[in-house]
Formats: structure tokens, sequence, C-alpha cells
């Protein structure tokens, strides 16, 4: 077993000009790198928002405009769809995000502190509450249903056809 006791050296020698020693990125850069935009609704709550031109405007196949009618067109919805979302949110949304958040606080807190706390406490009453109606219907209403329902059922109906 000699082999377990001899050492093997291996060494790598790179000449000057196989080498690169620049701070150069050897790959070409990349002028743009297009990162894709996050999901802004996940959950889709705002599918139905989702309107095209041809959502709008459809020629059907036997009536149909120029075709630089329906280009343009299709230009002029899509810019001004856009333009004027851009407009309104930067109007709107910092207000509406305020107007919503307050809104959204509120109905939280009165959940947390208001709803729920009374819907626990009919929920610890209730058992009692329910004892107390069924005693006072078996006391009260079910004799006088009984009764009532035994002296109508005395009466009998009978369809006469003429």
């Amino acid at each position: 077993m000699e082999l377990a006791n001899e050492k093997s050296e291996t060494t790598i020698i790179l000449d000057d000009d196989e080498f690169n020693r620049s701070s150069d990125a050897i790959l070409p850069k990349i002028e743009k790198v297009f990162t894709e935009t996050p999901d802004r609704d996940p959950r889709d709550i705002n599918g139905h928002l989702k309107v095209s031109f041809q959502d709008v405007i459809g020629e059907p196949s036997t009536t149909h405009s120029f075709d630089k009618v329906w280009i343009g067109s299709h230009a002029v919805f899509e810019l001004v769809k856009y333009a004027f979302y851009r407009l309104l949110t930067t109007v709107l949304a910092i207000p509406m995000s305020f107007v919503a958040g307050i809104v959204f606080a509120v109905l939280s807190c009165v959940h947390i502190w208001v709803v729920m706390p009374v819907m626990q406490s009919c929920m610890v009453a209730l058992p009692s509450i329910r004892t107390l109606w069924r005693s006072l219907t078996d006391m009260f209403i079910a004799p006088l249903f009984h009764s009532i329902g035994r002296c109508l059922s005395a009466i009998h109906a009978t369809a006469l056809q003429t």
C-alpha cells in the first residue's frame, strides 16, 4: 500500500495573455435590466377593471371603419386612459389613502373594542336567556297553542264542486 503514502501535487499555471487581470467585465454589459413589476393586485380584487379597447369598442365583421381610424382611436383610447389614470391617481391617491386609513382604523377599533365584547357578552348570557325563554314558552305559549289546536281539530272542511 505504497500509494497511500505518496503525495501528488497539482499546479495550474496561467500565462499573462490567457488571464485577464483587468477590472472590466468579461461579458458585455447589459444596457437595461428589465425587472418584472410587482403584482399590485395579487388577490385580483379589481379584475373587473382590466378593460381594454376591444372590451369597450368592437366592430362586427360586417361593419368596419378605416384601418387608420381604428388604429388611431385605439391609440387615443389607451393614451387618454393612461394619462387620466395617472393624473387622477396623482391628485386623489394620497387623500383617498388617508381617508381610507382613517375609515378602516375606526372600523377596526369599533369592531375590536365594541362589537366583539358585546357579542361575547351576549354569548355568555344566551344560555341563561335561552333557559328562561324555553320556560316561558313551555308555561304560556305552548299550552295556549295546544288548546287552540284541539279546538280547531274538530273542524272538518270539504270542498263542494258545482
